[in-house]
């Protein structure tokens, strides 16, 4: 049996793009197998496991009755001792809604109701998957090619980190990050688009990185969100999670939020060690380009 084998289970709302994650993951090398009753999962990691390196299972409510085990058939893979993680695809409901009535298909519990009818109850129906996943993907505002950008930004490390961090650049203006494990507010930082000189250029230009990080505070502050960082994914690493998203946020998206992850990933450089963990860290600019 091949012992560092990577296992994912894939599961998520109807529409929200499991099947753009699965052809992503086929992409980067991964073994998936769509649409498996879950009481199968386990015996198809042994069947596989002798010769396949990446498995990842697709998990949804098509299987009908047979979706109901699956709590239970992913708990009884972890007393097997096989290692797995559970990524969950999400979206918002109205933007589901639009997806399902662009394609003109009927939702899988949907009946002779409404769309948003069938989309509530799978919401209900997968509370505790969603509950339970190690990582949740939000495409609300994804369109394929991001998606599939996200998930190769996800699973497609060249080194074996024990954590995976995400830092997510975002605009308040166009809402918080669903997926994000931590956000932090930078919109006290004095803001670049009020000088007409900066207003046009955005954080990854070097003019205005140099204004943001020489604002008043703002270096005590970066050392001091470094600090608890540092505490916190040593804890998420001691509770078994392998991802982590730090969504940082200012009015649009654009200038300090984008200048402050930046800076964030050069001072969590890939390879970075906490004691005897390593972490990878990577940067996603949500807004950027949205704000002229």
């Amino acid at each position: 049996m091949v012992q560092d084998s990577k296992v994912l289970i894939v599961s998520g709302m109807s529409g929200a793009g499991r099947s753009t994650v699965a052809h992503a993951l086929e992409d980067l090398g991964w073994y998936v197998v769509d649409n498996l009753p879950p009481a199968l999962i386990e015996s198809l990691i042994k069947l596989l496991q002798p010769t396949m390196k990446k498995i990842a299972v697709i998990i949804d409510v098509r299987g009908g009755e047979f979706f109901d085990s699956f709590s239970k058939s992913v708990e009884q893979l972890k007393k097997s001792g096989v290692s797995s993680q559970t990524i969950f695809i999400d979206a918002a409901d109205d933007v589901l809604v639009r997806r399902f009535e662009a394609t003109r298909r009927p939702h899988p519990l949907q009946g002779s109701s409404r769309i948003l009818d069938g989309i509530l109850r799978e919401r209900e129906r997968l509370r505790e998957v969603k509950e339970s996943a190690d990582l949740i993907i939000d495409s609300s505002t994804l369109n394929i090619h991001q998606l599939e950008r996200k998930i190769a930004d996800h699973f497609n490390d060249s080194t074996e980190a024990d954590l995976r961090v995400n830092i997510l650049s975002f605009g308040y203006k166009y809402g918080i990050p669903v997926d994000a494990d931590l956000v932090m507010d930078c919109r006290f930082i004095a803001n670049p688009h009020w000088d007409p000189e900066l207003r046009p250029l955005n954080g990854l230009n070097e003019k205005v990185s140099k204004a943001v990080l020489e604002s008043n505070n703002v270096q005590e502050f970066l050392t001091r969100y470094e600090r608890l960082f540092e505490t916190i994914a040593v804890g998420f690493i001691a509770e078994g999670r392998k991802y982590l998203t730090l969504a940082i946020g200012c009015t649009g998206g654009k200038h300090r939020s984008v200048a402050i992850t930046e800076e964030l990933i050069a001072r969590l450089q890939n390879g970075k060690t906490l004691g005897n963990y390593t972490i990878n860290a990577h940067a996603i600019h949500r807004d950027l380009g949205r704000e002229s």
